[in-house]
């Protein structure tokens, strides 16, 4: 059993060991890899990416980083490939093959087969002497000097290279293309980052008849009842043309019943806040959350061009939809 310290130092081993695998990338983007990113911007097809074992996990990872970055990718898997899947690439696509070896026999049985459709190939290889790199357009250099396991067997150092190298090209690819935050959002509507920029106050404000609404003279009696009722702990107050007047919280509430207990003869009008924050329907749920946290508010009222209330939100709403106003992504 290994001790407490030799834990240590053995875990501490391994990242250094990757820590220096990554660094040695550095050089590695090279001229291919600007032909890489240059073929792979002007495909008009797709990026159809190969690999088998841990290659081909990593494979997908960086599948689906292109696919949510604005590069359409689709995994291949090379046994399946020479079994029918072949038919997925198409003459307009880009290939990429991974192999550390270079010489996986699932993939060498794929080349010839890719080269007669006339498709480029990319391949990311540790030997670049290797039959692979030889029959590859273009090839990125992953090799690394051991592996993190101590028998420098298992793919460890080698896998963090072609991971780091699929996210360079990536990246890359994305900031080529001008790949804005918005198109982001338009990959990832269900993330965080995706609400922020994508969903609207009119998607998850109180609309219709569960806005809670008091004209000017209704008692207090009825406002307090109004506000109970409708459970957003505040209440609209309209003039006699139906436009917005007000606003009515419990926090008004609660002041008022500091300083005097006769409010028999109060009306809405007498406690309102005449010039409550409101916004329009098409505002950002997060700018929403961004308004209530600067004013230290709980609610706000959405209103139409003509000062008509058409909904209302309450700061829980907003959290409850996965809204946050920090901008951290899933």
């Amino acid at each position: 059993m290994l001790t407490q310290e030799e834990i240590i130092e053995k875990g501490q081993r391994v990242v250094k060991i990757e820590c220096n695998a990554i660094q040695s990338l550095i050089e590695k983007v090279d001229e291919n890899f600007v032909k890489a990113v240059q073929l792979i911007s002007n495909c008009k097809g797709r990026v159809i990416i190969s690999g088998i074992g841990k290659s081909g996990i990593i494979a997908r990872k960086i599948v689906s980083t292109m696919n949510s970055t604005g590069t359409p990718a689709l995994f291949l898997h090379p046994s399946d490939a020479i079994h029918g899947d072949l038919g997925i690439i198409r003459k307009e696509d880009v290939v990429i093959c991974i192999s550390y070896s270079g010489a996986t026999s699932e993939i060498v049985r794929l080349i010839p087969i890719i080269k007669r459709l006339g498709v480029k190939i990319i391949s990311m290889v540790g030997n670049t002497n290797s039959y692979l790199a030889e029959n590859s357009d273009i090839v990125l250099n992953i090799s690394v000097e051991e592996e993190a396991c101590s028998l420098n067997l298992a793919p460890t150092s080698s896998s963090t290279a072609t991971l780091v190298m699929g996210d360079a090209l990536a990246v890359t690819l994305l900031e080529d293309k001008n790949f804005t935050k918005e198109d982001f959002a338009f990959f990832h509507p269900g993330g965080s980052l995706g609400k922020r920029l994508l969903m609207r106050i009119d998607e998850i404000m109180v609309k219709g008849e569960d806005i809670p609404i008091v004209n000017l003279d209704t008692s207090l009696k009825d406002t307090i009842l109004t506000i109970t009722r409708k459970r957003l702990g505040a209440t609209c107050v309209i003039d006699n043309n139906k436009k917005l007047a007000g606003i009515i919280t419990d926090g008004d509430l609660r002041r008022l019943l500091q300083k005097t207990q006769d409010i028999s003869a109060l009306v809405a009008k007498d406690i309102m806040t005449k010039t409550p924050k409101v916004i329009k329907r098409n505002t950002l749920a997060a700018t929403a959350l961004e308004i209530m946290e600067k004013y230290n508010i709980t609610q706000l009222i959405i209103i139409d061009e003509e000062n008509f209330p058409i909904g209302m939100t309450h700061i829980h709403d907003l959290v409850k939809s996965g809204i946050s106003s920090n901008g951290k992504h899933e």
